[in-house]
């Protein structure tokens, strides 16, 4: 959201009351904004999971689920939604399980199921929604419907995040963003940022980037690399495909004129033996940061991640990489 209009209605008493703590955090306004939001998650895992209940709980206005893949067993390892019950999520798609539980959450939030296939949405579909969220998704898929956001008139904020096992990443592109910044002595001031697509950041020049640039961010790009070119959905790649990837990153090394040392083969051993797998604390860690992140950009308060924001159980930090597009 621009920061433009979105927060006339007045709230209600009976969100008055039932937002109260939180409307001391972050104030009226914000609530008012983020009551008027409409959200769509495109994949249903242990990381969006995590945000939607964060968001639901916060009183976003509504929340729309896309995920059409049966619920399996694999499925309730990170997904807490689903109840351990097959009598309740067999030969149901993730989506309707997950949206039958949100409900619960908080029945001042308007849950529901989109059907379909995310790889075709199209712009018109996605006028419908201030924010769009997209995991278990190739990056063919990412990068289409980032594209068509950006097609938009409407402002359209486009996240995409990821889990593997212990590391995760989230991406960030909210176009041009304006935002109150708080100072120091509580005073506020307006600031602009303008972000690159998620085309322009995963092509920005890796001799370019600054030698502290997290490691996890050019490991990504060479799994994801090897991933699309093989027709791979995320996660089918496993450690039998380790000497393929090692290739394919000193390919991509070789071309970027990067030092392949820099990548470690430790690192993205793990991401392989990772394969689908996803961590609960490190999924709770992401969803919590994507749900702080995707309240900054509708209340339009508060500093932003750009663009990148990464998180690995390994050392326990989590970075934030500002990744540029490249130099025209």
């Amino acid at each position: 959201m621009d920061g433009s209009g979105g927060a006339d209605e007045e709230l209600t008493a009976q969100e008055t009351a039932l937002y109260d703590r939180q409307i001391r955090v972050w104030g009226v306004d914000a609530q008012k904004r983020l009551s008027k939001a409409h959200v769509l998650v495109c994949g249903m895992n242990g990381t969006t999971i995590e945000f939607c209940k964060n968001i639901v709980l916060a009183g976003v206005g509504s929340l729309s689920l896309m995920d059409d893949h049966t619920v399996t067993e694999d499925d309730l390892n990170a997904n807490f939604l689903i109840p351990p019950d097959e009598g309740i999520y067999g030969g149901r798609s993730r989506a309707d399980v997950c949206c039958e539980s949100l409900k619960d959450f908080n029945p001042m939030v308007r849950v529901s199921v989109e059907k379909g296939d995310p790889s075709l949405i199209d712009g018109e579909f996605l006028d419908k929604f201030d924010i769009v969220v997209v995991s278990c998704a190739s990056l063919k898929t990412k990068l289409f419907i980032n594209d068509n956001c950006r097609k938009r008139s409407k402002h359209i904020a486009f996240y995409a995040i990821d889990c593997k096992d212990s590391c995760g990443e989230i991406f960030v592109d909210l176009q041009t963003h304006n935002y109150i910044q708080k100072k120091p002595g509580g005073e506020t001031e307006q600031q602009q940022l303008t972000y690159p697509s998620l085309q322009e950041a995963i092509s920005a020049p890796w001799k370019s980037l600054p030698r502290k640039t997290t490691k996890l961010y050019f490991a990504m790009r060479v799994l994801e690399n090897y991933e699309s070119s093989e027709g791979r959905s995320p996660g089918e790649t496993t450690l039998s495909d380790m000497p393929a990837v090692l290739a394919r990153r000193k390919d991509m090394c070789d071309r970027m004129a990067f030092n392949e040392s820099q990548i470690r083969t430790a690192l993205i051993e793990r991401l392989l033996a990772a394969g689908k797998k996803e961590h609960p604390p490190v999924c709770a860690i992401l969803g919590g940061i994507l749900g702080q992140e995707v309240i900054k950009s509708i209340s339009c308060k508060g500093d932003p991640i750009k663009n990148f924001f990464y998180f690995d159980a390994a050392d326990g930090k989590g970075v934030i990489e500002d990744i540029p597009a490249p130099a025209s």
